[in-house]
This record gives C-alpha cells, structure tokens and sequence, in this order.
C-alpha cells in the first residue's frame, strides 16, 4: 500500500530569506521553485526561526514573517536544547552557532525527517550529515536529513 501521509519538512531561517535575497538570483530561484513544492508537505519552523526573522531589518522582517505565518512554529523544547547541547559537546556545531544546531535538534525531536537549508558552512554538508545521524541514532531520535533547495 502505498504512503500517502505528507511529507514534514523543518525550514531553517536561510531558506525563509533567501525568498527575498535580490544579491543572490540564482539562489532565489531555486528556493521559489522548492517553495511551490512546499504546498504538499507540512511545514515547520520553530521559535528560533521566529526569533532570527525578528531580528531582521523592518522591511524585510514584516516580508519574511508574512511568509511563514502559516508554517506550524514548534517550541524549542527541554528535549530540543539537551540534544543541541549534545551536537556542541560532539562538535558538529561550534559553541556560537547553537541555534544551528538548535534548527537541527527541534526536527529530530519532532520526528521531522527534512530539514531544508542554505547554510552550507554548518548545516548542509558531509561531516553534518554523518554526526547528527550517529548522535542521533545513538539518542533514539530519527535521521535527519539535512538538505538545500535544489535537492528537495
């Protein structure tokens, strides 16, 4: 028989303002094209998410808020920050990027298989993708795969 449940997707800050990144057109685009594949899966931002957006400049955060404002937003929960923690104890994320590893921990503990991101320098790379998935597997949480735009 075959699946039909929809597919849950954890969106990180990158890909909410990468709609709206004028500098980079190419990255934009792949992101609107994922972004109209989007309506067939359930997505999911957390408080994270929500806090990076505030910070934002006026303009741009009222966009990008708008943008996301029918996304489930997912508390960062006790679980979330005990496993984050675990990522920077393993160094897989450094100790000042911890939301990194935050977005990361709250899709593992919301058993949400994908995670979609344009950060390639702590997020959507080889090493990872490897460590979260043995800490993972170690901690009893599903595999995350951590993927950009284009793949999805």
């Amino acid at each position: 028989m075959l699946n039909t449940a929809r597919l849950k997707i954890y969106l990180d800050t990158s890909v909410i303002s990468a709609m709206f990144d004028e500098r980079t057109p190419e990255r934009m685009e792949f992101t609107k094209s994922a972004w109209k594949r989007l309506k067939d899966c359930e997505v999911f931002i957390s408080d994270t998410v929500i806090d990076e957006l505030k910070n934002s400049p006026p303009p741009l955060r009222n966009k990008m808020l708008s943008l996301s404002e029918n996304f489930t937003v997912l508390p960062v929960s006790k679980t979330a920050i005990a496993l984050a923690k675990l990522y920077v104890e393993q160094n897989i994320f450094p100790a000042k990027y911890f939301d990194d590893a935050v977005h990361v921990a709250v899709a593992a503990a919301n058993q949400i298989g994908i995670l979609l991101s344009w950060n390639f320098t702590h997020l959507v790379k080889v090493k990872t993708r490897r460590m979260v998935a043995l800490i993972n597997s170690a901690q009893n949480y599903i595999p995350v795969e951590i993927i950009s735009p284009p793949e999805l």
